[in-house]
This record gives C-alpha cells, structure tokens and sequence, in this order.
C-alpha cells in the first residue's frame, strides 16, 4: 500500500469519526429511552439539534474575552484530533506513530482546561460552579487512566496505542488477568469524563448536580453546537480506546488492507453494542452526590494499581 493510500484511509478515518459521533451519541439516547419504554427522538436528533444551533445567532456577554470565543473551536480541535489519531480500523494509518497514550491523555487536559478557564471567563455562579467540579473529577479520573494505559503499556512493552493493539490482538492469544481490573477502572473513568451517570447527568440542569452542562450554559448557537459535537466526539474517542485496549480482535494489522472491510463491519458491532450496555448501565445506576464522586474514581484508580500489581506478581 502507497503512503498516498495510506494518507487517503487516514483521512477517510478522520471524516468518518467526525460524522459518526452523533449518531453514536444518539443510538445510546436512543437506548436509553427504550430502556426506560420510551419512545424516544431518534438516532438522528443529535444531527437535527447540531444543525439548528449552527442556523442561529451568537449572543455572547459583554465582558466575554476572545478566549470564551476560541475554546468551542479549540475544544473540537482537541477532540478531533484525540479521534484521528487512535486506531480504530488499522494499526498502520499515517497518524499511527502519534497515538501515544500519555499524549492523548495530555489532549483531554488540554480542552478541558481551556473549557474551564471560558467556563470562569464571564464570571458567571454557574460557570465557577461547574469548572471547579470538573477539576474535582479531572484530578481523581486522569491518574485512574493513566493507571489502565500503564498496564497495558507494561504487557506490551510501549505506551504506543498501535504497538498495544498489535500485542494483543495479533500475536499469540493470552489472558492477562490484570487487563480485567483494568477494563472495570477504563469504564468507571469513561462514565466520569463523558459527563454521564452516576457521575454526572446530559439531561439535566439542576445546579446542585450538574458538572458539564454548568460550563457551557453561557454558550449559544455555533460555539453550543461545536461544543456539542466535541462532547459527542469525546465519548466515541473514549470507546474506541476502549476497543482497542479490551475489544482489539478484527482491527486490521500493519499492511493488510484486504482485512478493513471486516475490521469495519466489526466495528459497526462492537460500537452498536457497547451503546446499548452504556446506556443499560446508565438506566441502571442513580446518580450520586458530587461528594461521593471521588469514592468512586479512587476505586476506579485502586482498580488500575491492582491491575499493575497483578502483572508484577504472575507477569500477566
């Protein structure tokens, strides 16, 4: 395969994440309300909402500085790019070398400072409000994560995504306990990071619970729209990252383009599924105090350390 081909699946990739996300977004919605017998608004609302908010007017404060107005962009920027560079098809693409999990760790802190820093930009109770829990969560959820992608660093010997989808999906099956501990801290860190249940709650906005939606209640029309979206890119970069840690099986390996249809139709099922048992698991749960929010990402990072403590004791 030419680097010219190379380059044209990578921006195919790049693409197709950026149009998926709401529909992923809205297939989990969508479960939800079945799940809860409702009907439900469809897998499409996501695109609908996006494209009445991009057909309005901006109203923006007064006092708001060109940061409040740049973060949309560079909050979509971020996520994005996190999107492109994870392998979600095939472990060769053109962007593979910069999908280093310390760097993608770095590009979620990176937006979610600058959303904090616009959050507190106009100088809104809300905004202060809502930039301080997503510090709270940020501080307890980034060393939880670190802790999973070490893990699979420490069996794979890089801390290089391809290289670790490369161990453990195409090379000699093995178990390795301690990824087990790992996926349970990686899926309690996606709840709190993506704003969802028990964490934090997407449809609400009450102000004694809400975290994400405090932050962005300043925001309208494009820049609500872009922040929207960025959201929706976040949460489908999360279970990527997922897949290719826990579900890597059926992404295709360095030079064999023949195996992308499959790894494709793949994928299509891991992420129709891994909706519906998000959004189960949402239904399920209740949301709880922002108090006991550090209870549960300091299980989320015990859980990482033990996943490590396992590989050092039976070296798996």
């Amino acid at each position: 395969m030419t680097h010219t081909t190379g380059i044209l699946f990578q921006l195919a990739q790049s693409i197709g994440v950026v149009l998926l996300a709401p529909l992923w977004l809205g297939w989990v919605n969508q479960w939800r309300a079945w799940l809860q017998n409702r009907k439900g608004p469809g897998v499409l609302q996501p695109y609908r909402t996006m494209g009445k908010l991009f057909a309005k007017d901006a109203v923006l404060a007064h006092n708001a500085s060109p940061l409040f107005r740049a973060t949309p962009y560079i909050l979509f920027g971020c996520m994005w790019l996190a999107a492109a560079i994870v392998p979600i098809l095939a472990t060769d693409l053109p962007f593979a070398p910069a999908a280093d999990v310390i760097a993608l760790v770095g590009v979620f802190a990176l937006a979610r400072v600058f959303l904090s820093l616009a959050a507190m930009d106009v100088g809104t109770a809300f905004g202060s409000l809502g930039a301080r829990r997503e510090m709270l969560v940020a501080f307890l959820a980034e060393p939880a994560l670190l802790m999973v992608f070490f893990n699979a660093s420490l069996i794979s010997h890089s801390t290089s995504l391809t290289t670790i989808v490369g161990v453990l999906a195409h090379r000699q099956f093995a178990l390795y306990p301690g990824m087990a501990f790992s996926g349970v801290a990686f899926a309690m860190v996606l709840l709190a990071e993506n704003a969802r249940i028990p964490v934090d709650n997407p449809a609400t906005h009450l102000e004694l619970t809400m975290i994400h939606e405090a932050m962005i209640l300043e925001y309208s029309a494009r820049h609500l729209a872009l922040i929207e979206w960025a959201s929706a890119l976040k949460l489908l970069t999360y279970t990527t990252i997922g897949i290719a840690l826990f579900l890597p099986w059926g992404i295709a390996e360095a030079g064999d383009w023949g195996a992308l249809p499959l790894s494709l139709a793949l994928l299509a099922v891991k992420l129709c599924f891994l909706g519906a048992a998000l959004a189960g698991l949402e239904t399920l749960s209740a949301k709880v105090r922002i108090f006991r929010a550090p209870e549960f990402l300091g299980t989320a990072f015990l859980l990482g350390v033990l996943g490590m403590l396992n590989y050092f004791l039976i070296g798996a």
